[in-house]
Order: structure tokens, then C-alpha cells, then sequence
């Protein structure tokens, strides 16, 4: 993959001995649930999916509060969210976990988890007019040209960083266009079982019809973050992007470049909101009709936790920020003594034999558990030669350092062999240093 410039990354690998000390298989299920609605419902509806467990299609909080449990934070006014460990998949608390909401940017996260593994990142691509010409008005952009070229390395980095619909466009032009892009973002998401998810606009941009849940969407970014692209990408906080060819006083043609940053505001903070400690990702959005969304990752003394926020009902800046870091706080300090509600289910390719260690050959790209490789509305992260040493070479900015997973787990991975339930390592997560 080609070196990213002065990207800002901190990155820290997940250590596998624990890991693989706490393997042990389940057979995974496959759920069924109502064809989404064409439009979300002003609220929660009386029989929502219970895909990963009964409790999670109640509506209202779910928890199971007892001796040694903290309290949940007092004040939340998203209409749907979710704590859950990222490697174990429990789900530690949930509101309204499969209320079907319109998801804004956060479907970025299946459209990257869809399209990474397609084009090597080196792969370059010259912008024609048909390439931008049905971006939604309003839209978030990250600022591409007409004419100009881009590496898909480029690209990507305007998709995590500027949620820039702009770059998702010309990624769908690559892929064969909005349509079929779309469809197999939705085939993806039935294969995670992410049921509650019909896409519409493959950037997240208000559509008819475009809905997604919390739990749903918790699920997509546990899926994309066994992707090491997708984990570097996201963790981005800054990068330079390739700005216009002009012309300078010589007559020569120039092109600089500009800096993005992370439009996460627990990952580059903000007047209001502090960087969040062990932040990793993944994705926010915003529209006039989903309102903020957000879900993160997290690791805070060797638990990783996703948290998903959908649609606060304050109106306060950056309030779906704060909300998600109050549930991180809550999650890292109930985890291991809390009763789990429910859990993340596996992909449906989990339970072929030939996703089961030992079996022939792997399932999808989720179902696997395997890196990528080479190869991912009106809106509101990056990978070098290795993650290992970008400092040192002078590629990153940032505060990068990287442990080597165990050579067991590696062959695992490359196996294709997807250990379910209890235990789904995020290998090479990366994480942000103390």
C-alpha cells in the first residue's frame, strides 16, 4: 500500500495470547426480521428484530443493574444506542438497539467495508464529470476535482476524514456505479445479519427507505475493524490531500495539497469535547433527517468497547459525542461485572463449514476475520508501507507504535478460521497511546 503523507496515526497492536486463551466456538444463528420500514418511526415500534438476543428487541433501556454494577449515566437523550465489547460481543446495555433510524454517515462504514477489499490502494483514477455529477446537494465533500487524478489511498482518506461524499461517488464509479455498489452494500449487510439496514445512497446521504439501527451499525464497524485498512483509516487524525494542478509564476504546472482532519471529534477533539482516551474510530454523520450519529471504538486497560449513538434529542454542540464518551466511561468500568443483555452475532458465512477451523477455505471478508490487504446527505482513516515504524520513516506525524501479533493467531487469521462467540479478535486494532 503506498505510504500515506504526514498522516497523523496512533496506533497499538492487540496482544493475542489472552486472546487465544479465551477461544471457544458456538454455532452461530441466522434470524429473520421484517423488510425495513420506508421511513423511520417517530417511535420505537412495539416488535423490533431480536437478533442477538430477545431483550435487545424491547424497546427502551436494557441492562441488568445489580450489586457492583455502576449506574448508567444519567442524562442520555439519544433515541437509540448500545455498549458492547468489541472482541466478545456482549452487549453490556442498549436503548432501543433495533430501532430503525435514518444512519447519515455511519453507513460510510458498510460502504467501506463493502469496497475496500477491491482496489489496491496504489490504484490510481482520473476524475471525469460523470464521477461527481449526482453528489447530493448539501453534501459533505472533501474536495475532489474534475480532471484531477487520485490514488484509491486518496480517496479513502476523504471518505473517514471528511466523510466526503464526493470521494465515495467516485469510488461507486469505480465499482460499476451507484446502483450496483448499492446493491452489494446491501448484500454485506445481510450477510452480517445486519437486518435492520437497507441502503439507499451508498454515502449515508437522506434517502427514502435508508435505515439502519445502533445494533446494526455496531455490527458493521466490529466487521470493518478486522480490516487493517479500515482500522488505519479511521484511527486518521490528519492527512495531506492532493489539492488542484495551477499554474505557478514560471508557467509551470504545480499541484500542492492541503490538510484534512478527522471530523471525529473524539479522535481530534474539539472547544467542547477532549480527545478521548484509548479512542480507535470509527465513524460520525449528520443529516436533517438522522440527526447526529455516531459510533466509536475504544480500549482502556486491554477491553476494546464499541458504542453506537443515534439521534440526541439535545440540541447542545457535539452532544452525540459526549453521550458516546459518557457510555464508553460507563462501559469500561461495568465490563466484567455486568450481566451481558444480548450479543453481536456472527456473519451468516460463520456457520459453513469452510469458515470453521479445519475447513477448506475461508468465508467472506467479514466471515473470515482477515485483513483486507491491499484492497473502503448532508455530512459531517489512513494506511502506509506498515503501520510499524511510519514515524520513523518520517510518513506519519502521529504517535505510532506496534506490537506483533503472535505468529498463532496470524495463521489463524490467514486460515481464513473464524472463532465466534466467545471471542472475536481485532488483530493489529488500532489504538490510541496514554
Amino acid at each position: 500500500m503506498s505510504a500515506p503523507q504526514k498522516t497523523t496515526r496512533r496506533s497499538l497492536l492487540v496482544t493475542s495470547a489472552a486472546v487465544l486463551s479465551s477461544l471457544a466456538l458456538t454455532a452461530p444463528v441466522s434470524y429473520a426480521a421484517p423488510s425495513p420500514s420506508p421511513t423511520p418511526s417517530a417511535t420505537p415500534p412495539a416488535n423490533m428484530s431480536t437478533v442477538g438476543g430477545e431483550r435487545l428487541g424491547r424497546a427502551g433501556t436494557q441492562v441488568n443493574l445489580a450489586s457492583g454494577v455502576p449506574v448508567l449515566p444519567k442524562e442520555l437523550s439519544a433515541r437509540s444506542w448500545i455498549v458492547a465489547d468489541a472482541e466478545s460481543g456482549e452487549v453490556l446495555a442498549a436503548h432501543n438497539a433495533h430501532w430503525r433510524l435514518a444512519p447519515a454517515s455511519t453507513l460510510k462504514m458498510l460502504f467501506a467495508d463493502t469496497l475496500l477489499p477491491k482496489f489496491p490502494s496504489s490504484t490510481e483514477h482520473k476524475v471525469i464529470p460523470s464521477d461527481l455529477a449526482d453528489v447530493g446537494s448539501g453534501s459533505s465533500m472533501v474536495g475532489i476535482k474534475e480532471g484531477e487524478t487520485y490514488s484509491v489511498h486518496d480517496l479513502w482518506l476523504g471518505v473517514f476524514l471528511r466523510s466526503g461524499n464526493d470521494a465515495v461517488h467516485v469510488l461507486s464509479k469505480m465499482n460499476g456505479g451507484i446502483k450496483p455498489t448499492v446493491a452489494q452494500m446491501n448484500e454485506h449487510a445481510e450477510e452480517l445479519q445486519a437486518l435492520d439496514t437497507h441502503a439507499v445512497s451508498p454515502d449515508g446521504y437522506d434517502a427514502p427507505g435508508q435505515v439502519s439501527s445502533a445494533y446494526d451499525l455496531t455490527l458493521i464497524a466490529r466487521s470493518g475493524l478486522q480490516k487493517k485498512d479500515f482500522r488505519e483509516y479511521c484511527s486518521t487524525v490528519s492527512a495531506k490531500f492532493p489539492g488542484e494542478t495551477k499554474k505557478n509564476k514560471k508557467g509551470k504546472k504545480v499541484r500542492g495539497s492541503f490538510e484534512i482532519q478527522n471530523t471525529n471529534r473524539l479522535l481530534s477533539g474539539d472547544t467542547d469535547v477532549s480527545v478521548y482516551q484509548g479512542i480507535a474510530g470509527v465513524k460520525n454523520g449528520n443529516t436533517t433527517n438522522a440527526g447526529a450519529t455516531f459510533t466509536g471504538v475504544a480500549e482502556r486497560d486491554g477491553r476494546v468497547l464499541l458504542v453506537t449513538v443515534m439521534n440526541p434529542e439535545k440540541q447542545e454542540s457535539n452532544e452525540v459525542y459526549k453521550e458516546t464518551a459518557k457510555l464508553l466511561d460507563w462501559g469500561f468500568k461495568a465490563s466484567g461485572k455486568v450481566e451481558p443483555v444480548g450479543e453481536l452475532v456472527p456473519p451468516k458465512s460463520a456457520a459453513e463449514p469452510s469458515a470453521q477451523p479445519g475447513g477448506a477455505g475461508s468465508g467472506s471478508g467479514a466471515g473470515s476475520g482477515s485483513d483486507s490487504g491491499e484492497a473502503g446527505g448532508s455530512e459531517d482513516g489512513a494506511s502506509g508501507k506498515q503501520a510499524v515504524g511510519a514515524a520513523a520513516e518520517g510518513g506519519s506525524s502521529g504517535i505510532g507504535i506496534a506490537f506483533a501479533v503472535t505468529g498463532g493467531l496470524l495463521v489463524l487469521l490467514a486460515a481464513g478460521a473464524y472463532l465466534v462467540n466467545r471471542r472475536w479478535p481485532l488483530p493489529d486494532l488500532v489504538r490510541r497511546r496514554r
